[in-house]
């Protein structure tokens, strides 16, 4: 049986939904708090978490708002062209991607909810 993709026509190799799986499992505390404020439609939109995308693993994806959201921690200062690549490719897409440091969802989660919302209601068809 084939697997189920919310971005139709991908292929998923069993290592990368795995590798999904895991970090669902495993989230930086930062991740789980902001999980707390997307999941369940609270912003009015489905979110999912850890979402496979063009064979990269975003941290929480909006389908119906083309929108990816990243919560960085301090290994990024380190990847950063990885992270442009990255960019790059989900942007040609056609999605949106907003990055948040981990300190400033910890320090300021309603700014950062508050962001999210405003891209959210801006991407809204």
């Amino acid at each position: 049986m084939p697997i189920k993709n919310i971005i139709p026509g991908q292929r998923v190799t069993k290592e990368k939904l795995e590798r999904a799986k895991e970090l669902r499992r495993e989230m930086t505390p930062a991740e789980k708090i902001l999980w707390q404020e997307l999941r369940a439609n609270k912003l009015g939109v489905h979110f999912r978490r850890q979402q496979i995308i063009a064979g990269f693993i975003v941290d929480f994806y909006c389908h119906k708002s083309t929108l990816v959201v990243e919560v960085d921690g301090d290994i990024h200062d380190f990847q950063q062209e990885e992270d442009a690549r990255r960019e790059k490719v989900l942007r040609e897409m056609g999605l949106k991607i907003v990055r948040f440091r981990n300190d400033e969802v910890l320090k300021n989660l309603s700014g950062v909810v508050g962001k999210i919302r405003e891209v959210v209601s801006s991407r809204q068809t």
